[in-house]
C-alpha cells in the first residue's frame, strides 16, 4: 500500500463539485485510499493522534462519508494491521521457498523486516503499537500475535539450520556452536528487531533500523 496524494472525489460531500471532477472511486478503491491517507498521516515526525476528523479533512469529505466505509476507526487500523500481515508472511513465505539454509532464511527475514519498516514508516508506527496507544486493546493485541508469528517462524527456520550444522546435510551450512539454542536465538532476534522499529520512531524516522545491520545479524545468528 503505497501512499498517494490523488484527492478523493466523494462527490455526495461536495455537491457543488465541478463537472470536471475526477471519476469517483469505487467502494473498494475508496477503503484502500483511506487507508493509504492514514498511513501517510503516520509518517509526521512528530507523533499526534489522529482523530477522524483530521482524516476526513485530509480526504476533503465529511466524517459521515469515513463511516460509510469503516465502522470505526479501530476497523481502520485492523485494515492496516491487515496489510501488515499479509505483506510480511508473503515475503516470509517467498524467503523461505527460494532459501534452502535455515540461517540464511533468518537473516533474510531479519533484514525484509528491517527494510520493510524504513519503506513504511508510518506502519512502524503500527508495529511498535505507538499508533494504538488510546485505541481498542484488541489492535494492539492482534500486533503481538502477529510478532508471536513471526518469532515462531525465526524459531523454525533456525531450528534447520542448527539440523543442516549438526548432520552436514547441507555443505553451505553456517557453523554453529555446540550451545545453539534456536529459541534464544530467535526470541533474541525478535527483540532486535522491535528495538530497531522503536529507534527508528524515537528519531523522527531519521535513523533508519538498517543501519549496521548485517554485522550485528552475524553476531545474533552465530
Amino acid at each position: 500500500m503505497q501512499p498517494t496524494d490523488r484527492h478523493d472525489p466523494a462527490v455526495e460531500d461536495q455537491p457543488h463539485a465541478s463537472s470536471t471532477r475526477a471519476p469517483r472511486l469505487k467502494p473498494g478503491e475508496r477503503r484502500i485510499h483511506i487507508l493509504q491517507t492514514l498511513a501517510t498521516m503516520l509518517e509526521a515526525p512528530k507523533n499526534e493522534k489522529i482523530t477522524t476528523a483530521a482524516l476526513a479533512a485530509r480526504l476533503g469529505v465529511s466524517e459521515a462519508a469515513l463511516y460509510r466505509h469503516f465502522a470505526s476507526k479501530a476497523q481502520m487500523f485492523e485494515g492496516l494491521i491487515e496489510f501488515i500481515e499479509q505483506s510480511i508472511f508473503g515475503l516470509v513465505n517467498q524467503i523461505v521457498d527460494k532459501e534452502p539454509n535455515g540461517i540464511l532464511q533468518a537473516r533474510a527475514i531479519a533484514l525484509m523486516l528491517l527494510n520493510f519498516s524504513a519503506k513504511n514508516p508510518g506502519m512502524t508506527r503500527v508495529l511498535t503499537c505507538e499508533a494504538l496507544v488510546g485505541e481498542h486493546e484488541r489492535l494492539t493485541e492482534r500486533v503481538h500475535q502477529m510478532l508471536e508469528r513471526v518469532e515462531a517462524s525465526l524459531k523454525q527456520c533456525l531450528r534447520l539450520g542448527l539440523m543442516d550444522a549438526n548432520t552436514q546435510a547441507d555443505h553451505a551450512a553456517v557453523p554453529l556452536p555446540a550451545d545453539y539454542d534456536p529459541v534464544i536465538r530467535a526470541s533474541l532476534l525478535i527483540s532486535y528487531i522491535i528495538g530497531r522499529w522503536h529507534r527508528y520512531v524515537r528519531s523522527g524516522f531519521g535513523r533508519q533500523p538498517g543501519e549496521h545491520a548485517d554485522a550485528q545479524l552475524r553476531l545474533i545468528l552465530q
